[in-house]
């Protein structure tokens, strides 16, 4: 108890029972300041859980501990005086002088670049698809590594890419992002690398680049995927080297930089092709994240339109009701969270009043409407592609619970695997599908 004391950073010392022994200071100044956590369990203090982590869907270091014998790290939401917060979780196992298991200490650190409620700005979200990009990031950023961020535009990308950079290290510098794909390819070295004086026509005054400025911090390359074949090889040695020169300079510079890139494009197929350098590509992609597309986490809908409503509307206060947001949650957003802001700006400007209803959701999708993509020979897809076509049609009292319900039959009906699995391919917890499948019984 004396050494957790010592240390700056929330620990608690537990023992096989989920029972809590001991908490240091700044675990009760930053978790639990008006109450003592002595004698309760884990998770009753970080969850409000009668039973125990991975006896409620989430993910238990403890139990995880248990299989191992090793120390394990996990990112949880718990309840904090100021709300839910994303938390990163390191648990260290203690033996006995026997090599029994007797006690875990566990070291919580709030990850401050995401929210599970509605906030204006950052990260948001809760659903399964979303926690598990998000304790990637959490994984990756205290390191040096390059990141490679893949997703669907619209994706929140650039907002992942500044979760990386202000979780590192480098935080305190800047962060410089470069948009790869408006850059044309006869200026694209000048930018990313800076010219001496009258390296070409124009050039009047020597001047830094992109890189120069990332100095100390990270560099984010956008779209990646549309740097011209020619610059490809001159970034590939920037990141093997750390190396590069101005135009019309031979002397070499140092660039203590870290790179994180993105792209909406198959690398994998462009190396296949040609148009993208494998040894450019294995270089970027260090470590991989995913991005989830919006129809993959539709139980952040709520959380995220919330969010964007005050952004869009900041004076208005505005609300949605449930039948407009369930219209929402069914819908494709093939733009993902950039499209559902266009959505609801759309929708807030069709709303007189406060509260935004179906109406005036079907309307915005009707006047944004895009031509219809071909369609999808995926069975499963294709149900929930029934259920989006609500938006094209005024709907009668009633009618569009009738048509969630009539999608999740067809769903079911074509699923082979387990609840767990058709809530990972809805983008949804499996207690929303308990509690979904429940009303439909």
């Amino acid at each position: 108890m004396s050494y957790l004391e010592g240390l700056s950073e929330p620990h608690i010392l537990f023992d096989t029972q989920y029972r809590i022994l001991a908490a240091n200071a700044a675990y009760r100044r930053q978790f639990s300041p008006d109450r003592s956590v002595v004698g309760r369990t884990c998770y009753e203090v970080s969850h409000h859980f009668s039973v125990p982590c991975d006896q409620a869907g989430e993910t238990c270091p403890l139990a995880k501990s248990r299989e191992s014998g090793q120390r394990e790290r996990v990112l949880h939401l718990h309840h904090t005086p100021k709300g839910e917060e994303y938390v990163n979780i390191e648990l260290a196992p203690l033996l006995e002088a026997s090599g029994e298991l007797a006690y875990f200490v566990e070291k919580m650190e709030p990850l401050r670049v995401a929210q599970g409620k509605a906030v204006v700005q950052g990260l948001i979200g809760r659903a399964p698809s979303f926690q598990h990009m998000l304790a990637l990031v959490a994984r990756v950023a205290p390191s040096q590594a390059t990141v490679l961020l893949l997703g669907e535009s619209g994706t929140g990308k650039e907002l992942v890419a500044r979760a990386v950079h202000e979780a590192s290290p480098r935080a305190h510098r800047p962060l410089v992002a470069v948009d790869c794909s408006s850059l044309p390819e006869n200026l694209f070295e000048s930018e990313l690398f800076g010219h001496e004086r009258g390296a070409f026509t124009g050039a009047n005054t020597a001047r830094g680049g992109l890189v120069e400025a990332a100095s100390g911090g990270t560099l984010f390359l956008d779209e990646v995927g549309d740097i011209p074949l020619a610059m490809q090889v001159k970034l590939l040695r920037l990141l093997e080297t750390g190396t590069y020169r101005r135009v019309g300079s031979t002397d070499q510079r140092h660039a203590d930089i870290r790179v994180v890139s993105a792209t909406h494009r198959d690398l994998d197929q462009m190396v296949s092709t040609g148009t993208f350098r494998e040894d450019l590509y294995y270089r970027l992609s260090t470590f991989p994240i995913h991005l989830p597309a919006l129809r993959e986490r539709r139980d952040d809908i709520d959380l995220l339109a919330a969010a964007l409503l005050a952004r869009v509307a900041p004076q208005r206060k505005l609300q949605i009701s449930e039948p407009a947001l369930r219209l929402l949650q069914v819908q494709d957003f093939p733009g993902n969270v950039r499209e559902l802001r266009n959505l609801l700006e759309r929708a807030a400007l069709l709303c007189d009043g406060d509260t935004l209803e179906v109406a005036h959701v079907e309307q915005a999708l009707l006047s944004g409407r895009r031509p219809s993509a071909a369609p999808r020979t995926d069975p499963q897809a294709a149900a929930v592609d029934s259920a989006s076509t609500m938006d094209r049609i005024t709907l009668a009292p009633g009618a569009l619970k009738t048509i969630e319900r009539a999608a999740l039959q067809q769903l079911l009906a074509g699923h082979q695997g387990s609840r767990a699995d058709l809530a990972q391919k809805l983008g949804i917890s499996e207690r929303s599908l308990y509690r979904r499948l429940k009303a439909l019984e």
